[in-house]
């Protein structure tokens, strides 16, 4: 797991000082070692997390007599058997590196060999032959990548933060992206917060020439996973093959691995497969809450981890405990996302970092295997789908509800409301016309919510602290398996993800698989009270801003809301974190944070 950037120039040639500047803004991701490769226009930045091959695996890797260059981050987990396939064809290779095989795929298949990695992944290819730059990333976007394309430059690298600096100045804000990231939580698709800045999208491979022209080429979408009908014992005879395999694969690291343990079905099948493959006792991490009202899993957890022996560790946040990781995970994600549980992540990601490079998690269960209750088909869907076609009442509610908007956004926000709903409009339009509507919910979240916010949070969290995550339930082979199946198995009676937790029974109680879904939730609102929220209302209101995209009498209104009824928690939080990005990337850009700081003092800084 790594840091990757580089850039190539249209006329000039790349010098070693801007690849050390990349570095430097990606050293995060990458604490184990720092490569960097400069060829005439071409060149490239690495920052490694040594996780296979660690004596031998620096990077940037070459092939051909140096006539291929490649950085690359991430994890190739089927590259033992492509090495034994590819040294039979004559393959020659020069490490014991997984990301070798993407040069000997590419060498042999071009682009095509992109769909022989199962993995997840970003990577940078030069090949010098050819005059092209190829960029690449996994077909869930596990991985992320972000480029520009300048008149006289192409940049890419694995965080927004490591590209600002080498822009000739910081890009204006997108206002509609502002108001997706307030109405969705996220902002999604290829364009960014930032006017000019992309992100690769999930599946797709860019090609650059010198000329700096580009060419895309989508290599996998979830279409492919045609609906079929099957039958219990056949599904889950396939599965346990399939699953197998997967874990077989995810478990090759030459480090220690362990499990964030949420006490949810997920984590929970995560726990029991890595047990049949480990001898000593795996150690898990879960989190809760003091001093708080709201029930979480931590006891859940902690019955799993004695059930199956593991080394445990229990963290209790209080408010402070949770606030005060608010800069950091601001800092860490950079795009935009709001998603309260990126700060218990944090301190879970911080303490298993202590002892651990790799992690295992859950993410991905749920929209795989229609986990959420929002995949099943209401009658109040159907009145939303007459006021607001396009998704069959999928999504169709922004976050910021009622009058809050029109009291509160600036005017160029206003007029970007109409347009919140387009990413996910357009993603249900894209689905197979033979997909059941549970299905086409399923797509809907894993091209929008699924790359632009969990997997933000999973990765930009979690490499924050030079720690991999890994999550075998986005391995592509599990994700078409699971849109592929009947409704009847995904939503059986109020059960979601009834597959999965039917043929988990072999591995863990039926009553821990069966109870009530709880979701893993934050006390944000509750804590969003007292003289915390007298203060921040008054940072906000002072903040430049907050006052040149909201209006101060609006904001003012949500804090008195909060206070009097608690119901504008959500509001309130997504302008605290717009405040302190904005500190961050645009007025102090450069920035480094601690991982825990006064939010407020960041609000108010001048």
């Amino acid at each position: 797991m790594c840091g990757i950037a580089g850039l190539l120039l249209k006329k000039h040639l790349v010098t070693p000082e801007i690849l050390e500047a990349f570095a430097r803004s990606l050293a995060h991701r990458g604490p184990d070692a720092t490569g960097i490769h400069c060829d005439g226009p071409l060149g490239l930045a690495h920052t490694r997390l040594s996780i296979i091959d660690l004596s031998g695996g620096d990077q940037p890797l070459f092939a051909n007599h140096g006539r291929l260059a490649l950085v690359a981050n991430g994890e190739i987990y089927n590259h033992p058997e492509l090495r034994l396939e590819l040294e039979a064809q004559g393959a020659d290779y020069q490490t014991h590196s997984d990301c070798e095989s993407i040069l000997t795929v590419y060498q042999r298949m071009g682009v095509e060999g992109l769909k022989r990695l199962n993995g997840m992944f970003a990577f940078a290819l030069w090949d010098v032959d050819q005059g092209r730059l190829l960029l690449a990333r996994d077909r869930l976007g596990i991985k992320p990548l972000y480029y520009a394309r300048l008149p006289d430059r192409f940049i890419f690298a694995s965080e927004l933060k490591a590209l600002l600096p080498q822009l000739p100045q910081t890009p204006q804000i997108r206002p509609q992206a502002l108001a997706d990231f307030l109405q969705n939580q996220f902002i999604t698709g290829r364009e960014t917060i930032f006017q000019g800045i992309e992100r690769l999208l999930p599946g797709e491979a860019l090609s650059i020439d010198r000329n700096l022209q580009i060419t895309r080429q989508i290599y996998w979408q979830p279409q492919q996973a045609a609906p079929r009908r099957t039958h219990i014992p056949q599904a889950r005879e396939e599965f346990n093959g399939l699953f197998r395999q997967v874990f077989k694969e995810h478990i090759r690291s030459d480090v220690p691995y362990g499990l964030f343990l949420s006490g949810g079905v997920d984590s929970a099948v995560l726990l029991a497969m890595l047990e049949r493959w480990q001898d000593q006792p795996i150690q898990t991490f879960s989190v809760g809450f003091r001093d708080s009202r709201m029930q979480d899993e931590l006891d859940s957890a902690s019955q799993l981890a004695e059930r199956f022996a593991t080394r445990h560790e229990r963290l209790e946040l209080g408010a402070d405990d949770l606030f005060e990781r608010l800069v950091h995970t601001t800092w860490a994600c950079d795009d935009l996302m709001r998603d309260y549980a990126a700060l218990p992540l944090a301190a879970l990601s911080e303490t298993a970092a202590r002892s651990l490079k790799v992690i295992f998690t859950g993410e991905g269960g749920d929209e795989v295997f229609a986990g959420y209750r929002r995949y099943r088909r209401t009658f109040e869907d159907r009145i939303k789908s007459l006021l607001r076609p396009g998704t069959g009442g999928f999504r169709t509610r922004g976050h910021w509800r009622g009058n809050y908007p029109r009291q509160v956004f600036s005017p160029p926000l206003q007029l970007c409301l109409a347009q919140t709903r387009t990413p996910f409009r357009q993603a249900y339009q894209n689905a197979r016309p033979d997909w059941s509507v549970c299905a086409k919910r399923q797509y809907t979240d894993l091209v929008t919510a699924l790359p632009d916010n969990l997997l933000v949070k999973a990765d930009r969290i979690t490499m924050a602290f030079g720690l991999e995550a890994r999550v075998p339930m986005l391995d592509h082979r599990v994700v078409e398996f699971g849109l592929a199946l009947p409704d009847w198995l995904k939503l059986h009676g109020h059960q979601g993800k009834w597959f999965l937790k039917h043929w988990a029974e072999q591995h863990l109680p039926k009553a821990h698989l069966f109870r009530p879904k709880r979701g893993f939730h934050v006390p944000i609102g509750e804590w969003l009270s007292g003289r915390f929220l007298s203060r921040l209302g008054q940072q906000l209101i002072a903040n430049p801003a907050i006052r040149e995209w909201f209006d101060p009498h609006g904001v003012d209104m949500l804090v008195r809301e909060q206070r009097s009824k608690g119901s504008a928690a959500r509001e309130l939080y997504g302008l605290m974190q717009f405040a302190i990005w904005h500190r961050l990337f645009i007025d102090s850009p450069g920035s480094l944070p601690n991982s825990r700081e006064n939010p407020l003092d960041w609000i108010g800084k001048a």
